[in-house]
């Protein structure tokens, strides 16, 4: 078997397939783990349990699929081509900011399905292999391996950076007991800037390559399913799912050429919906509109505590107070103190009046 010829085809059809960029890289994360073990040790995680729970299989491949020889990493981007610009929906605050991988359909399928056809092409050149496909599905780290992979560098905000394509795109693995010959790692370009550091609403970069999680926007509106810290209310603004400040601001993201894929295309108006329309969807509709989406991972609960935030934080009008108070009729405790809480926004305000 000529491998060296074998991992040009594997770029090549990977390329067929709507990846972006293919990349192989060894299975030695031991700078990584040493990152990993420094960043659990001082808490930053927050609740996510389980970046802990699967001990050292996360940084040694090996222990997660005996065998694994070398790992596959892809990219594909997902900026949507036709999107209402970011900083036209920050700016205001009537409307709804969604993080940009969230306004189309769920990635996890798409990348998952076109690995699997890439590692159906494999055997059927070489024979059956062993391998398996993972797509946030077990603990990768897959930026450490993405690196390695040639893929891009880890910025100062723990994003993968790619010279050329900047940091807007979905980054899948496939584990195989090949030896193919290594790509090389990409290097660091960040340079003196800390663009992403200063523009984070929350300071969660405590560092360059340092994030604390328990202050980050995304962990705070998907992963937190408890009530968000009143210090950090104001900051999110109307970011009422993920956040992507420090994407946006990078000078890199400059070259990003947008997603070609239709599945990553905004749905339901999403990328310019005023926060009132979607705070008044029954939780009939919201399950309707989030299926097949990253949004519904925040659960009906989470969408109304962090619109309720949003609305708290938008200009004072009867429109956002009527809104507000008619949620507050029948909601969970979880949504009421956020409600509660916005309603004395808009007396502040109203007051300073």
């Amino acid at each position: 078997m000529d491998l060296d010829l074998l991992a040009n085809q594997i770029k090549q059809w990977g390329a067929t397939l709507g990846f972006d960029q293919i990349g192989v890289s060894d299975i030695d994360l031991t700078q990584a783990e040493s990152h990993l073990q420094q960043w659990l040790n001082e808490g930053l995680h927050g609740d996510l349990d389980y970046m802990h729970k699967h001990g050292t299989r996360r940084s040694r491949p090996q222990e997660l699929v005996p065998g694994t020889l070398r790992i596959i990493s892809a990219r594909m981007h997902y900026f949507p081509q036709h999107a209402t610009d970011a900083w036209e929906t920050l700016d205001d605050h009537s409307r709804a900011y969604i993080a940009r991988y969230a306004l189309g359909r769920d990635y996890h399928k798409t990348l998952r399905k076109r690995l699997g056809k890439l590692a159906q092409q494999i055997e059927l050149a070489i024979g059956p292999m062993g391998y398996r496909v993972f797509v946030d599905s077990a603990p990768v780290l897959e930026r450490a391996l993405a690196e390695k992979a040639g893929l891009g560098w880890i910025g100062k905000h723990t994003n993968l950076i790619d010279k050329d394509q900047g940091s807007w795109f979905f980054l899948g693995e496939i584990y195989v007991d090949i030896a193919l010959p290594l790509d090389t790692p990409a290097r660091n370009h960040c340079g003196t800037c800390q663009r992403c550091i200063d523009i984070c609403p929350t300071q969660a970069i405590i560092a360059p390559y340092h994030l604390d999680a328990r202050r980050c926007i995304a962990y705070l509106t998907i992963e937190n399913k408890g009530a968000i810290p009143i210090e950090f209310r104001k900051a999110i603004g109307n970011r009422i799912f993920g956040c992507d400040d420090c994407q946006l601001i990078c000078p890199w993201n400059r070259h990003a050429t947008p997603s070609r894929e239709a599945d990553f295309a905004p749905r339901h108006g999403l990328d310019h919906a005023h926060l009132i329309a979607l705070f008044l969807w029954t939780e009939t509709e919201f399950l309707e509109r989030t299926g097949g989406s990253p949004i519904r991972r925040t659960g009906y609960d989470g969408w109304l505590r962090n619109i309720a935030v949003a609305l708290g934080n938008a200009p004072s009008h009867p429109e956002v107070i009527t809104a507000l108070k008619t949620k507050l009729t029948a909601c969970s405790p979880l949504v009421a103190e956020h409600i509660v809480w916005a309603l004395d926004c808009h007396t502040n305000q109203q007051q300073a009046v």
